[in-house]
């Protein structure tokens, strides 16, 4: 069985491209770095826009990245049901281009944070969470100023309703909403979330937690988008 590909999308300011695609490589995909000036994603099975501060985050966090000409073939590919996460700042840019609902705004207590910190799982049948029970405790870090999640009541309660809260902070570090760290969408299979699962995939970084979501990952990447 051939290795699913794995789109890392680069834009200018993207930091964490390189640490995402070792550890979606270790966890058996062929990870593809792709320039968000392209505009084509033939070939790939899965997307990931990493963390950092695409385009500076003028503006708004990946207010910008949104125009992007790659993201146009990353809604294609979200659209055709293959499986697409944004982390940290590629969270925000998915919510900036309406794949994802709600807004992330700057920390409570208007501070960076960065550290451990302790996710619950709270829907297993998405792209991140495959094989995962809920309620398991995840040591993942985080590393933001603008984390914190917020989304109109109307649109909270269909999250809760659909089970579209993918995970929730156990200690939350920077006031989001209902203590939500990452959704998906209404098919489920495009994943945001704030931290940073390729920071914590090796003993040496104090936590495989994220391992075992990249896992997840590509595991939905290899299967057949269901009819």
């Amino acid at each position: 069985m051939m290795a699913p590909v794995v789109a890392v999308i680069r834009f200018p300011g993207t930091n964490c491209e390189f640490d995402a695609a070792e550890v979606l490589a270790d966890a058996g995909a062929e990870p593809r770095l792709v320039f968000h000036a392209e505009e084509s994603l033939d070939g790939v099975d899965a997307v990931v826009l990493p963390g950092g501060f695409a385009h500076g985050d003028y503006l708004r966090p990946g207010a910008i990245a949104r125009f992007s000409p790659i993201m146009g073939a990353v809604t294609a590919l979200a659209e055709a049901g293959r499986p697409v996460v944004g982390i940290c700042n590629g969270f925000q840019v998915l919510c900036e281009a309406g794949l994802l609902p709600g807004a992330l705004q700057k920390n409570a207590q208007l501070k960076f944070v960065c550290g451990p910190s302790i996710l619950s799982v709270a829907a297993a049948d998405t792209p991140l969470t495959r094989g995962l029970e809920i309620g398991r405790h995840l040591s993942i870090p985080v590393n933001h100023f603008e984390g914190n999640y917020t989304v109109d009541p109307v649109t909270l309660t269909k999250l809760r309703a659909e089970e579209r809260i993918v995970f929730r902070y156990v200690n939350n570090p920077n006031g989001s909403m209902d203590d939500i760290a990452g959704v998906c969408n209404e098919a489920r299979n495009v994943v945001g979330l704030m931290p940073h699962p390729e920071r914590a995939a090796h003993e040496l970084l104090g936590s495989t937690d994220g391992k075992v979501m990249m896992q997840a990952l590509v595991e939905s990447a290899s299967q057949p988008v269901p009819a």
